[in-house]
């Protein structure tokens, strides 16, 4: 089968990206988009290049880089119209939900799309493209099939999908209550960062890398209850969200994204995990084998479907309490021989059961019975 992977990217991260690298705006489509793509950003190329080493083919389009899709669309001869205000609006975090997204991200992609003769569209980001777009994308595919991981915007137009992929067991059954075909699997790691990953010195005591945004009330609790009893080195966005008085503040040393997310996280001794709100009482998110992948020891918030994923207490740590999490970053900050066992044997949980290579032969499956 052939797959196009449409993906969108952080605005964050493609600021900080064209600011490093302003040379390369000169550069060809193909040229930009394997810097976006070596970046690891996300999930990068991870899905296409486990597709292809099962067989299979596939493309990767970022389709709400401005910069590299109007760069395909000059080299594809398709006209685009320069952007104004309202698309500047329409490609902002949350607005985008309730005034749609641009029109040349629609333009562009559907371009694309028409160009590559695929079988399966799958979308990364259920919003990024407008229903119009979607009835439209279909008629190029076999399967139009998107996935999520993340709160449900209410703007959605689930129904054009063919087949919605979540990592949120609980979203299943509520898609196949609302008449869509729905299917779970658990999110992953790409091995390949390890051998891209500077020599590792264990410089941090505690991290946490990760948001902070009204979508974590909790966990952003959490760490401030953290931060306030011991040393928390974070990194993310959202920093501007926190009182300057705070030590949560203090201690936040701004975003940090793909291959330096990864490197801060090889470097601490623990990393601490919570869930978005919407998650309810199921585990799902990328820090969850990324730490584990990297080799920190993770302390994450108890789920009812932990167990399913890791072992707890042998390859990774829970907490239920803000206080049950205080105690155990103590408990394992002075005992390094039973961390650094249990950081070790949850790298090689990872490793062995929740790599991309894995993961892309699961899809495989899934999709199987769609097509």
């Amino acid at each position: 089968m052939k797959f196009v992977i449409i993906d969108t990217y952080y605005q964050g991260f493609l600021n900080n990206f064209w600011n490093k690298n302003k040379d390369f705006r000169t550069k060809k489509y193909k040229q930009i988009k394997k810097k976006l793509l070596d970046a690891c950003f996300g999930t990068s190329d991870f899905y296409s290049y486990n597709l292809k080493k099962i067989g299979h083919k596939a493309v990767d389009l970022i389709v709400n880089d401005e910069i590299l899709q109007y760069k395909w669309a000059k080299e594809n001869g398709i006209k685009v119209s320069q952007t104004n205000l309202f698309s500047k609006l329409q490609s902002l975090p949350y607005i985008h939900k309730f005034i749609g997204r641009p029109d040349w991200v629609q333009k562009v992609a559907l371009e694309q799309i028409k160009k590559e003769n695929v079988d399966i569209i799958y979308i990364q980001d259920l919003s990024i493209l407008n229903p119009d777009t979607l009835r439209q994308a279909k008629r190029y595919c076999k399967l139009l099939v998107g996935q999520i991981a993340c709160p449900l915007s209410a703007k959605v137009n689930l129904k054009e999908f063919d087949l919605i992929i979540t990592s949120f067991p609980h979203y299943v059954d509520k898609f196949k209550k609302m008449g869509i075909n729905s299917e779970y699997l658990p999110l992953a790691f790409e091995s390949r960062i390890l051998k891209k990953i500077k020599s590792v010195n264990k410089k941090y005591d505690l991290t946490f890398v990760g948001g902070i945004s009204p979508s974590h009330v909790k966990g952003t609790k959490m760490l401030n209850f953290i931060a306030n009893k011991l040393r928390l080195d974070v990194w993310g966005y959202g920093k501007e969200l926190l009182p300057h008085s705070s030590k949560l503040y203090r201690y936040h040393h701004g975003q940090a994204w793909a291959m330096e997310m990864y490197q801060k996280i090889a470097e601490s001794k623990i990393t601490i995990n919570r869930h978005i709100d919407v998650a309810e009482n199921y585990a799902n998110n990328m820090r969850l084998f990324e730490a584990t992948g990297m080799g920190a020891l993770l302390i994450t918030d108890k789920k009812k479907n932990l167990s399913s994923l890791f072992k707890v207490n042998k390859e990774i740590v829970e907490y239920d309490s803000n206080k049950e999490l205080f105690d155990k970053i103590n408990y394992y900050l002075s005992h390094d021989k039973e961390r650094e066992e249990i950081a070790k044997n949850g790298q090689s949980r990872t490793l062995k059961d929740h790599t991309y290579n894995i993961r892309m032969k699961e899809l495989v499956k899934i999709i199987s019975g769609y097509v």
